[in-house]
């Protein structure tokens, strides 16, 4: 009986921290998607100069927000998220309002997509 009750705490806090987990991937990815929809909304009053200073506040919410996302998340993601990052911040600087916009949809995709990969739902398990 004790094996059994130690089992069943042991699973109880896994799953509880899976939650958890997801829980604090959804308010990051929340808290960055703020950010890029700031830079998106000083693109659209081209405010290029406001823009490029949003960058640097998104890179510095990445930074904080999502510096432990390693140790949960696939590392090519990060990275990814990250490569994304850099070229909004250099289209931004040169005012390439094209490249711009492709470049925060894609990472707007990517850290939507996060969250919803690691959730914990029965199309995520199977």
């Amino acid at each position: 009986m004790r094996l059994l009750s130690a089992l069943l705490i042991i699973f109880a806090a896994i799953v509880a921290l899976g939650f958890w987990t997801n829980h604090r991937l959804q308010v990051s990815s929340g808290e960055l998607m703020s950010n890029i929809e700031q830079i998106e909304q000083r693109l659209e009053s081209n405010q290029w100069n406001e823009a490029y200073e949003q960058t640097a506040e998104l890179e510095k919410s990445w930074e904080n927000k999502a510096k432990w996302w390693p140790t949960v998340l696939d590392h090519q993601e990060i990275d990814n998220i990250e490569f994304s990052m850099a070229k909004i911040k250099e289209y931004i600087a040169r005012k390439d309002i094209a490249l711009s916009w492709g470049q925060l949809a894609e990472l707007k995709l990517m850290v939507n997509h996060i969250p919803e990969k690691e959730a914990i739902r029965l199309k995520n398990v199977l």
